[in-house]
Parts: structure tokens; C-alpha cells; sequence
């Protein structure tokens, strides 16, 4: 593993590319910001391809994902290939980083994924919704 001057650790690619193996994908829920009270979960959807999806395609795997989930109301959706890195928490879980910042891409370690990322609503996340808490989950093969 590597460390940063933060004292965080992060996965590298080998062991990024090992963790993922039989990973369909990840979701992350985390409260969205106060003013955004008809959707106040953020979501982000890591699904498990670097691939350059078809839009009708990258639709169809939303709306399913939506469905199965019973989120509802999404908004601010945003859908592309992101680099992705994985910090280590305190109970040794790998957790999902979608890295924005140039300066995070070029010192953490991280791989290309296709991640939709929006602000909506469900009942089925009441960690994120009402105890304000952020978790993640996968889903294998």
C-alpha cells in the first residue's frame, strides 16, 4: 500500500485491479448539501469498466440501477469515465474515491471507471438521508 503525506492509505493499481475482480459495481451514498431538500442523497455509482458506453446504453444501466434501488427524483447527473482511487478505513475497507483535482490523480494511485454521480432521493438509504452518514456497497458478478 502507499502512503501520503496525510498519513492516508491508498490501494495501488495492482491491488486496485485485484480488489475489483468480480466487482459489477459500487454505490456510495452520502447526504447531499442542505438546499438540496428534494434530494438529499449523493450518489455515486461506480460501475466496473473503463469502456466508452453508448449514452442509450449508459441510460438504460441508470434507469435499471434507479429501479432496483428505489431511488427517485435524481438530479445534477453526471455520467463519464473518472479516475477512481480506493482510500483504506479504519476497519480496513477499501472506499471509493472519485478523484476531481489534478493534484489527487497524479499522487494517488487510481484506474479509469465509468461513474454516474447525482444528488436524489430514496427511503432505502436512511444512513445517508437521516443519520447523515456516508457508506458504500458492491455488488459481484
Amino acid at each position: 500500500m502507499q502512503k501520503t503525506s496525510t498519513s492516508a492509505r491508498y490501494l495501488t493499481i495492482d491491488e486496485i485491479q485485484e480488489h475489483l475482480n468480480g466487482v459489477e459495481y459500487i454505490i456510495m451514498a452520502a447526504p447531499s448539501p442542505d438546499y438540496f431538500k428534494e434530494a438529499p442523497i449523493h450518489f455515486t455509482f461506480f460501475l466496473n469498466t473503463s469502456d466508452d458506453i453508448p449514452k442509450d446504453i449508459q441510460k438504460a444501466i441508470f434507469d435499471k440501477f434507479l429501479n432496483e434501488n428505489k431511488i427517485r427524483n435524481p438530479i445534477e447527473i453526471m455520467s463519464q469515465i473518472m479516475p477512481v482511487g480506493f482510500s483504506i478505513d479504519s476497519k480496513n475497507n477499501p472506499m471509493p474515491l472519485l478523484l476531481v483535482k489534478e493534484d489527487d490523480m497524479m499522487v494517488i494511485p487510481n484506474i479509469p471507471m465509468l461513474v454516474m454521480d447525482f444528488l436524489a432521493d430514496s427511503d432505502a438509504f436512511d444512513e445517508a438521508k437521516v443519520k447523515s452518514l456516508t457508506g458504500w456497497s458492491y455488488s459481484y458478478n
